[in-house]
Parts: C-alpha cells; sequence; structure tokens
C-alpha cells in the first residue's frame, strides 16, 4: 500500500479531535489527499455498532467482539482502499485503543484480543501513532466540561488508570511506530510535539 495509516490515541478527553483536523488540513495544504475516520466508525455498519457499544450494556468479549467487526467492515470498506490509491488516512483510534480499553481497563484476556487483531487486520499497522498521554484527572475535568459522558467517559479515574497503563505498555511494545505526546500542556505546545515529530520523519 502506497497510502499513509497515521493514528492518535488516548483517553478520552486528551485532544484527539482537534489535533487530527488540525493535521488534516496540513497535509492537504501539501497536497495530500487526506481521509479523516474514527473508530468505532468510519463506515455505516461501523458507525450503528458505534452506537451500540458507546451507549448499550454489555460484557466484555461482546464489547471486544462488536468493536472487531466494526473494524473488519471500517478496513476493509475505507482504510484499505484509501492506502491503496496513496491517501493518507488519520484515524482516531484503532486496535491499540481496543488493547487499552477493553483489555487492560475491562481487564479482557490480551490473548483473545491478539488473535482477532489477526484475523481482522493481519499484518495492516498504523504508521504512526500519536499517543496523547495525560493524567486520568485532567482529562476528566475537561471531559466534564465539554459534552454529556457516553458508557466509557462515565467509569471512574480508576479505569482510566488502567487504560492509560493499557497505551504505555502498548508503546514500549512497538517503539518504532508508538510516539507519545504530552498533552497536558496548552494546545499549541501539543501540536508543536506532532509537528516535529513529523518533520523528524520527513512528512
Amino acid at each position: 500500500m502506497s497510502g499513509r495509516f497515521i493514528t492518535f490515541e488516548g483517553i478520552d478527553g486528551a485532544g484527539k479531535s482537534t489535533h487530527i483536523e488540525a493535521l488534516a488540513q496540513r497535509l492537504r495544504q501539501g497536497g495530500c489527499e487526506v481521509v479523516n475516520t474514527r473508530e468505532p466508525g468510519g463506515t455505516d455498519l461501523a458507525e450503528r455498532l458505534r452506537e451500540l457499544v458507546l451507549h448499550q450494556r454489555m460484557d466484555a468479549l461482546t464489547e471486544a467482539l462488536l468493536v472487531f467487526a466494526a473494524r473488519r467492515d471500517h478496513v476493509q470498506t475505507l482504510v484499505a482502499p484509501a492506502l491503496e490509491r496513496g491517501a493518507t488516512v488519520l484515524c482516531d483510534r484503532f486496535t491499540d485503543a481496543t488493547f487499552a480499553y477493553q483489555g487492560a481497563g475491562r481487564g479482557f484476556d490480551a490473548a483473545v484480543l491478539s488473535q482477532l487483531e489477526q484475523w481482522v487486520h493481519g499484518a495492516l499497522q498504523p504508521d504512526l501513532t500519536l499517543w496523547l498521554d495525560l493524567p486520568a484527572e485532567t482529562a476528566a475535568q475537561r471531559r466534564a466540561q465539554a459534552r454529556a459522558a457516553d458508557r466509557f467517559e462515565s467509569e471512574d479515574l480508576a479505569f482510566f488508570e488502567r487504560v492509560r497503563a493499557g497505551y504505555a505498555q502498548r508503546c514500549a511494545q512497538a517503539p518504532q511506530r508508538f510516539v507519545r505526546i504530552d498533552s497536558s500542556l496548552e494546545r499549541g505546545a501539543v501540536w508543536a510535539q506532532i509537528a516535529a515529530e513529523l518533520e523528524r520523519r520527513g512528512w
């Protein structure tokens, strides 16, 4: 595939949406075709599954299966075709989020998640994952000011600390593609870290 796949990860309230849009504008100004998408979501089917995941009570296995079902349709319908034609795909969350939320957060078996990962998207991995990291308490304060909470955002601080630890573990396991961004700083300083990483890679 000739395109680039860049994912943004982090606990709810880390500021992913703001910086995804800023990066999309930068890349488009440079002449790139940019596909801006999210998970769960990005296709009609995946968006329907997203609503269930965010608002319907279920156990961790059901949650993981629905997330991966949405991902399968998203990859086949949107992500893979875009990468094949040379577009840059910016995605708000991908499989790292499943290991962080369902794995570390819910305590679900990481070996099962790894098997699902192989079945659903095989060798496809992001070229770059920007992990917007900040303390769970700071993220909770930001969320409270921004919007009504969904099923995940209603979880307690301990849950989000586990999720944050899950992201740290994923970062340690894949240092060649993961970059930790200090998202506790003001918006301009966060963007400066992202821009510096892109420049370092010649993007």
